[in-house]
């Protein structure tokens, strides 16, 4: 059965799924990350969703999807160090907020909304462009396909998010990092997809169920 809006007890499921899929991919992205990166991002991913699931056990259970985006913001805004932590804190803030303002439940319009302005915060506080082997080459085509989503519901608009956000992942591997760690590698980084653009991937295909490795979709075939 779709529905209109996610209430809260479904996007407290959505960030269970989230962490399954961490702790499912942890090593491959750790390993994704030493090849370009600092090789913790995996290991900080994985820290952020065990925050986040301790705030929540603590988080009455009949909490809306605001609150409980706003647990996910807190614990990657104040437990995650490195640069991965905040960013990911202020998608997750951006989308509380949104979803405050949308009313009982987490509509389409609220995700678009909260993603489009998570991705403008992550672009002001990261100063990174589409192209330039970030995270953002995973969100911004998540965010265009939630505002073109519509009226479609939620798991369906999510959906879809995760396709873009995959295939900006897979796009992320030809290009040249122009930031982060990765822009001091040069061409060693050139064929290995961006951690940070997975992790977004990650958290968007969540919704539809874990992800249990990152292979199907970072060479999918068919």
């Amino acid at each position: 059965m779709t529905t209109a809006a996610f209430d809260g007890t479904q996007t407290r499921e959505w960030i269970r799924r989230f962490a399954d899929s961490v702790y499912a991919t942890e090593a491959e992205l750790t390993a994704l990350d030493q090849r370009a990166g600092d090789g913790d991002f995996g290991t900080n991913l994985a820290t952020g969703v065990r925050a986040a699931g301790l705030l929540l056990d603590r988080t009455d259970e009949s909490a809306g999807p605001a609150e409980t985006l706003g647990t996910m913001a807190t614990a990657f805004l104040d437990e995650i160090g490195g640069t991965s932590g905040p960013l990911f804190g202020l998608l997750f803030q951006a989308l509380s907020r949104a979803a405050a303002d949308s009313g009982p439940g987490l509509t389409t319009a609220a995700l678009a909304d909260g993603t489009a302005q998570g991705l403008a915060a992550i672009r002001r506080v990261g100063d990174a462009s589409p192209g330039d082997k970030t995270l953002v080459d995973a969100l911004d085509p998540a965010a265009a396909a939630l505002r073109a989503a519509g009226t479609a519901p939620p798991a369906t608009a999510l959906a879809t998010a995760a396709d873009g956000a995959w295939r900006g992942v897979r796009d992320t591997a030809s290009l040249s990092a122009r930031m982060g760690r990765a822009s001091y590698l040069g061409e060693r980084a050139t064929g290995i997809p961006d951690p940070g653009a997975v992790g977004i991937a990650l958290f968007f295909a969540s919704a539809a169920g874990p992800v249990p490795a990152l292979g199907p979709h970072l060479h999918p075939t068919g």
